[in-house]
């Protein structure tokens, strides 16, 4: 078995605050909704959200992950 180098090691650094964080897969937000309403969602790049219409709330986006709970997100302003 071969041994992982310190550059290896060091291979899964986090970007950057000033990075933007990774686009998501547009096939997975075909099938992600809301765990709520269960409608469909809409990506909100700019301010890497999750957007339910129906239930007025932002999902957040953390490193390309959606956060799906609702504890988590926020009440939209409509």
């Amino acid at each position: 078995m071969a041994r992982k180098s310190k550059d290896d090691a060091g291979s899964r650094r986090t970007s950057p605050a000033s990075e933007p964080s990774p686009l998501l897969d547009p096939k997975m937000l075909e099938l992600v909704v809301c765990p709520q309403t269960k409608s469909t969602l809409e990506y909100d790049e700019k301010a890497q959200e999750l957007i339910s219409r129906k239930a007025k709330l932002a999902y957040p986006v953390r490193d390309g992950v959606p956060i799906l709970l609702i504890s988590e997100a926020r009440t939209l302003d409509e």
